[in-house]
């Protein structure tokens, strides 16, 4: 089994590149998707473009709408981003707040003075028993 290492080497650069091809291209196919401006014919037209003819496709794409790629992705994450900030907001204004402590809050508390000699056997009993009567 001969296979030096820089034919192993060049075997994962070629890998890793097309990988990477492949990023591109499915980046680029998504971007046409994401551009609201652009009409259906031309994203067919784009899309049949880059599938047909994919490195020249992709090349030009990025010649002809590279800049805006970026942009409609900032977009995109803000949009993203103030519907995520709203629904939280509109789950938080849901959710009712809590109107004090609820009662296994106050029997830990209770332990603890009990715990601490802060209170006795007695009294912690006859607290507990009203806090669980509450309940």
């Amino acid at each position: 089994m001969d296979y030096p290492l820089l034919n192993a080497f060049m075997t994962m650069l070629w890998f890793f590149l097309w990988v990477m091809w492949f990023v591109l291209l499915f980046r680029i196919i998504g971007d046409v998707f994401r551009d609201d401006s652009m009409s259906g014919w031309g994203k067919a037209g784009w899309t049949i473009f880059v599938c047909v003819v994919p490195f020249l496709g992709c090349f030009v794409y990025l010649i002809a709408r590279g800049r805006g790629m970026g942009e409609r992705d900032r977009r995109q994450m803000q949009e993203q981003e103030q519907a995520f900030r709203s629904y939280v907001q509109q789950a938080a204004a849901d959710t009712p707040a809590p109107t004090g402590p609820s009662h296994t809050d106050e029997l830990i508390r209770l332990a603890g003075l009990h715990d601490h000699g802060d209170i006795t056997d007695a009294e912690y009993e006859q607290a507990k028993a009203k806090v669980l009567a509450s309940h």
